[in-house]
């Protein structure tokens, strides 16, 4: 099949797309490096040719990161030229339509993905993100491909170097019918040279690794090693623009702590930033005395209500534009609905919740007062958990956190609302 494309691919795709016959066909490496749209581009051509008498498979975590990473590029015209049109796909349909061919769409969120594969027989599959899909349901997807000429095709973000698709497959392509494919940021030319600095600098440790060499590496040593407290510590704070977020992490026995979060002013260059202002901690343990719902809720309005009028006209008594709390608190909302504030559960994504505030320290967007000591304290002994890393899961060492985890419900919940607000302002 000629595909007659709106994009041009690098050589490194167009090999890989040549070389891709095995019956495993896995392109992985680090994010915008051009492996998933090569890898898409391979599957529409095999769909054109595909053997008759068995089912295509569409697979991914959810129905959204099916529609945005797959569908979403395979109906661009930028990207697919003519092409686009002949593919058909509405979010959350269980079914799709590629050059003819009806497509399954399987969403594998949890163990019972599994089941939907049970009987079906399979001509072919494309799988993405596989890092993601739980292990059964992989190994039942490849027992279905049992049509001769059947062929399986996907993209992954590197994760541990335990991970079972590590381990048992790409490591083992020699022994296998599979071949791969290693991307690098580095291998995509199409993109804004400014914008490929822009994300080297914004990722540091773990995630540069990763998602820039594309490499499989252990999570180790500290998590926010981009911290720089000369910098990212200040005594003095600007005018606040908009005060965001309160986040909250709830705890009777443990501590109760919660930050406040404003977007600052544009400065001298045009550009804005969070700061996270102030700290309220209780310590039950501290303090020899647990308090309940309601008191938390009574003192943290009055830490609120006094925090002083320094950054700005009107700003004593702040009341932020969200307040973020811990999602497992749920007795605690009810009793902030009742007491007239208007919370939100915090996501809890906990490693989306790190690269986040990973980000923003990388790219000198996030900056923290020296009152927040608890916090402060916190960010420099925030670690991996080396026992889990082993294991094969990227965790944070649970203790010494509260301050870290209501940070990062603040930030990441909000994340929709900032990441616009922190572009630089033209200067006139």
């Amino acid at each position: 099949m000629s595909l007659a494309l709106a994009i041009r691919p690098s050589p490194k795709q167009e090999r890989s797309i040549a070389e891709a016959t095995a019956r495993l066909n896995i392109w992985e490496g680090a994010i915008r490096s051009g492996k998933t749209i090569a890898s898409l581009l391979r599957w529409v051509i095999f769909v054109a040719n595909a053997p008759r008498g068995g089912s295509l498979v569409v697979a991914g975590k959810t129905a959204d990161t099916i529609s945005r990473n797959v569908f979403d590029p395979l109906m661009d015209p930028a990207i697919m030229g003519p092409l686009a049109k002949r593919t058909s796909y509405t979010r959350g349909a269980p079914t799709a339509s590629i050059l003819g061919r009806k497509v399954e769409i399987i969403s594998c969120a949890d163990a019972r993905a599994e089941t939907r594969l049970r009987g079906m027989t399979c001509a072919g599959a494309y799988v993405d993100e596989i890092t993601l899909v739980d292990r059964p349901f992989w190994d039942m997807l490849l027992s279905r491909l049992s049509v001769p000429g059947a062929k399986l095709f996907g993209s992954t973000n590197p994760d541990a170097p335990s991970h079972w698709l590590k381990r048992d497959f790409l490591d083992r392509r020699h022994e296998l019918d599979l071949k791969s494919w290693h991307f690098r940021l580095d291998d995509n030319h199409s993109l804004d040279p400014a914008y490929v600095r822009a994300l080297k600098a914004e990722y540091t440790g773990l995630w540069y690794k990763r998602f820039i060499l594309g490499l499989w590496v252990l999570a180790e040593g500290a998590i926010f090693d981009m911290w720089d407290e000369d910098k990212h510590v200040v005594t003095t704070l600007p005018l606040m623009e908009k005060w965001l977020a309160c986040g909250i992490d709830y705890g009777t026995a443990n501590p109760f702590d919660a930050v406040l979060v404003g977007v600052s002013v544009p400065d001298e260059y045009g550009q804005r930033r969070i700061y996270v202002t102030n700290e309220w901690r209780w310590d039950s343990r501290q303090q020899r005395r647990q308090l309940t719902d309601a008191e938390y809720s009574v003192r943290l309005a009055d830490w609120l209500d006094g925090i002083p009028d320094t950054y700005g006209p009107g700003t004593g008594g702040v009341r932020p534009a969200w307040l973020i709390v811990d999602p497992s608190a749920a007795s605690f909302v009810l009793q902030l609905h009742h007491d007239g504030f208007r919370p939100q559960q915090g996501d809890n994504s906990v490693l989306d919740g790190i690269r986040t505030v990973s980000n923003l320290m990388a790219a000198d967007h996030l900056r923290v007062h020296a009152s927040c000591r608890d916090l402060v304290d916190e960010i420099v002994g925030y670690a991996w958990d080396d026992k889990k890393a082993a294991a094969g899961e990227d965790a944070p060492v649970k203790e010494h956190d509260h301050s870290v985890d209501a940070l990062r419900y603040a930030l990441h919940t909000t994340q929709a609302v900032w990441w616009r607000l922190l572009e630089p302002v033209p200067r006139l």
